[in-house]
């Protein structure tokens, strides 16, 4: 940006101005950094400040912005300008709150020591604004913002009645002939309404009239997907239908494909296969909605039947899981057998009730009405005289009894309805309409099929973001997502529907969505230095880099979710953000002046996650905890995006140590960029050669991991590694 004109504002509220000298920053800013326009106000946020920086911007031709005042996280409604360069110094935050307490020799030591760290602080975002440009967003005439549902259940249908209820357009897919899924065969459902206690009408009949009666929403039955190209707002679906292949450009897609029971074949230690008289849940409800619950041996009525909870599940050896539902929707079948036999007896065996929310009143229902609960193992079922007859171990009278029933229902889990694939391993197969054999048959590079997250159910953050998968416009929803019942489906349903609309909204406007939600920039590529190491298109998490021929990368700008994770995996840095780049990170680095080694006032530099380190922070910032006035922070994307470069830079620049503070990772990974974290620790472990090149040890960069919630132990984390680093004494690279 050529015609650039920085104007820095600096606030002196909050007890900014009480603690720091603010005359000492300002010539930092004016004389050092050469800023144009430098001032102060009391309180920047209010009225009047934020009219003193639009009046400047107006009149004056300031178009950059450098806000000296509380930490980015907060009041950002109110500076939110006309303008795309703009940095956020947290003077309140990383200085004044966290350096109240003296743990220096004097008083007048310590004020030098804060002050130095205010004025570093705003060196470096002063820095961070010269370097950066305006992001201009991607655009492009074909952006649509039609919104594909799959899956013609209960999910599906709520999705679809959602989205077109918020005046967007929904192609609803179904691949049978009929809408509404399992619900449409069950014949009640559990309470969604007060008094909570009694089953009701099955919903599904109304949900479908009510999609089918919306113009906006194109219903295509016997529908099955064999291509899905492009990105979001340019997603290019190809869908068979018994008429030929059909396609729709679309923006989102909402994945609602259900579940399928587990298979009842594996459970012959419960009797299925050995009589016809032990079924499974979903069969027993056909049974009810049929009006005829009997004995399928004989046709004879089923006045004693018997619930098996947890058939398959939780057992290492079957389900591993809890599948959420089951425990409501036995209490549910147990009342269908009271409702129709006037002596009819019901007994639900299980390990544990699961009746969450209001459910507790439908459980107090159930035993209101005369089911009988027991908890207990079923040891063995044999073929009784006109019955069953079942062992069970009772836990509760540590007995064992004989139980006679006409039918035995087992409540088999939910598995989802979905092909995953490891995200871990290459896809064997290029994904094409030639190989339709997936759900959505991705034209992804990583393959055909969504991540898996674990036990088949498609990859989320589930923590802060439950219905998103690593493909950047693809939700999840409903028990393809994980687990649940009816009333939790619909819900899930519309939360995912929407997301698709956020997403085909922040697309139309060339922003991110998640994590960094409306940032225009994307990356740029200087192809033409690119050596295709690949490493790009191997560690992008969300699949938005492909391969050309030559092994190029073709970047997908509305795949990218802005992480920075390509920037810094790419050894010959060709990838940059306009607003973001290892250039502008490694210049901040070198631009703070390193005290002399007799001063002995150390420097720690702090690389920091911006979405879990970085709000723990602020979290103890406002406990006043005390931090080193040694330390100075400097928030990233992602840990992903962490350059080795920034490590050197900071080594040969005198820096005493280096600390990154990145998300959790593994198993049960925090990161909102999936494996940013896991990646900079796999950079890190090569550091240790360049510090040995620097003839510096190794233990002057080491990395943690730092939870959102560990706001009471974070500081002393830094603080430790400020009194490790003591030992090694300074950085030599201080002479120079």
């Amino acid at each position: 940006m050529a015609d650039k004109k920085i104007g820095c504002y600096i606030c002196t509220g909050c007890g900014i101005g009480d603690a720091l000298d603010i005359a000492a920053l300002e010539v930092v800013a004016k004389k050092e950094q050469k800023i144009p326009v430098v001032k102060n106000h009391a309180m920047l946020c209010g009225a009047e400040g934020l009219a003193l920086i639009q009046k400047d911007m107006t009149g004056e031709g300031v178009n950059a912005l450098v806000i000296a005042a509380c930490s980015p996280r907060e009041q950002g409604e109110a500076f939110r300008f006309d303008t795309r360069i703009m940095d956020r110094v947290s003077l309140r935050e990383l200085v004044v709150w966290v350096h109240e307490q003296a743990d220096q020799k004097d008083a007048d030591t310590f004020e030098e020591d804060r002050n130095m760290a205010a004025g570093d602080y705003l060196t470096m975002g002063c820095m961070r604004v010269k370097k950066m440009n305006a992001p201009e967003p991607f655009q492009d005439p074909g952006f649509s913002k039609d919104i594909l549902v799959v899956g013609g259940g209960v999910s599906g249908l709520t999705a679809a009645r959602e989205i077109a209820k918020a005046g967007y357009k929904a192609i609803l897919v179904e691949k049978s002939d009929a809408l509404g899924g399992h619900v449409a065969g069950m014949h009640q459902v559990s309470a969604s309404k007060p008094p909570y206690r009694d089953p009701q009408p099955n919903p599904i009949g109304q949900l479908i009239a009510e999609v089918e009666g919306f113009k906006s929403i194109e219903v295509i039955r016997n529908g099955d997907i064999i291509n899905t190209a492009g990105a979001p707002g340019l997603f290019d679906v190809t869908i068979k239908t018994p008429s030929g292949d059909e396609n729709r450009r679309v923006g989102a897609l909402v994945v609602a494909t259900g579940f399928k029971p587990y298979d009842p074949a594996k459970l012959g230690h419960l009797g299925h296969g050995s009589s016809p008289d032990v079924i499974t849940g979903l069969e027993f409800e056909a049974m009810a909605k049929a009006g005829k619950i009997v004995r399928k041996s004989d046709g004879q009525p089923a006045k004693r039947v018997a619930f098996a909870l947890c058939a398959g599940q939780r057992d290492a050896a079957h389900l591993e899981y809890c599948s959420s539902a089951c425990c409501i929707a036995s209490m549910k079948q147990a009342r269908y057998v009271q409702d129709a036999y006037a002596d009819g007896s019901a007994y639900v065996i299980f390990q544990e009730i699961r009746t969450p929310g209001q459910m507790e009143d439908f459980y107090r229902g159930a035993q209101d009405a005369g089911t009988v609960f027991i908890k207990g193992d079923i040891q063995k079922v044999a073929t009784g005289s006109g019955g069953l007859d079942l062992e069970v171990k009772d836990k509760l009278l540590r007995s064992t009894e004989t139980l006679q029933v006409d039918l035995l229902v087992l409540a088999t889990g939910m598995e989802p309805n979905l092909d995953t694939q490891d995200p871990n391993v290459p896809a064997p197969v290029k994904p094409g309409p030639e190989t339709s054999h997936t759900t959505l048959n991705l034209q992804y590079r990583q393959g055909p099929s969504l991540p898996n997250l674990k036990y088949g159910f498609a990859d989320s953050h589930f923590i802060c973001f439950p219905y998103e998968t690593r493909r950047t416009g693809i939700y999840v929803a409903g028990p393809a997502r994980r687990p649940m019942g009816i009333a939790a489906a619909m819900t899930d349903a519309s939360g995912a529907a929407l997301k698709a609309i956020q997403a085909v909204e922040s697309v139309a406007r060339g922003a991110a969505v998640h994590p960094r939600a409306g940032d225009l920039s994307y990356p740029s590529f200087r192809v033409e230095a690119c050596t295709q190491c690949k490493r790009c298109t191997e560690e992008c998490p969300f699949g938005a880099i492909n391969e050309d021929d030559k092994g190029n990368p073709l970047f997908n700008p509305t795949r990218c979710r802005r992480c920075g994770t390509c920037m810094g995996a790419c050894p010959q840095k060709i990838i940059s953000f306009a607003n973001y780049s290892v250039d502008m990170i490694g210049s901040m680095v070198k631009e703070v002046t390193m005290p002399e080694e007799d001063d002995e006032k150390p420097r720690v530099l702090v690389f920091c996650c911006e979405n879990d380190a970085y709000p723990a922070l602020d979290m103890a910032a406002r406990n006043r905890t005390p931090l080193s006035t040694y330390v100075r922070v400097i928030p990233l994307r992602c840990m992903g995006s962490m350059s080795l470069v920034w490590i050197a830079d900071a080594m040969s620049s005198g820096w005493d140590g280096v600390l990154l503070m990145g998300c959790r990772h593994g198993d049960d990974y925090q990161c909102h960029n999936v494996r940013g974290s896991a990646l900079a620790e796999i950079r890190l472990s090569k550091v240790s050669e360049t510090l040995k090149t620097l003839q510096l040890e190794s233990a002057r960069v080491r990395m943690i991991e730092v939870n959102i919630m560990d706001a009471n132990v974070v500081v002393d984390k830094i603080n430790q590694f400020v009194e490790d680093l003591s030992e090694l004494g300074p950085n030599p690279f201080k002479e120079f």
